[in-house]
């Protein structure tokens, strides 16, 4: 299962892969499949800024696709940060 929440904690998305299908693969869909919300009283629109995620989501391809969608990336890196942070 794969799982978009907001910073709350509350679930925007979810989704269910196969169990041989790794993470990092989950997350372009999920990223596609988010819609930004309108408040037409405000005339704004209101996209993530930020994404966390763990160790399984550190592919440069994945942070470049984020970046170009204008999103904060905040993705621990294999082998430089410790898996306690």
């Amino acid at each position: 299962m794969h799982v978009l929440p907001d910073a709350n904690g509350l679930p925007h998305l979810v989704g269910v892969s196969a169990g041989n299908t790794h993470d990092s693969e989950e997350l372009k869909p999920m990223v596609q499949g988010h819609q930004t919300r309108h408040d037409p009283h405000r005339r704004r629109y209101f996209k993530p800024q930020r994404l966390h995620a763990d160790k399984a989501y550190d592919r440069a391809d994945l942070r470049r696709r984020l970046r170009g969608k204008r999103i904060g990336v905040r993705i621990a890196r294999k082998g430089i940060e410790s898996s306690e942070r």
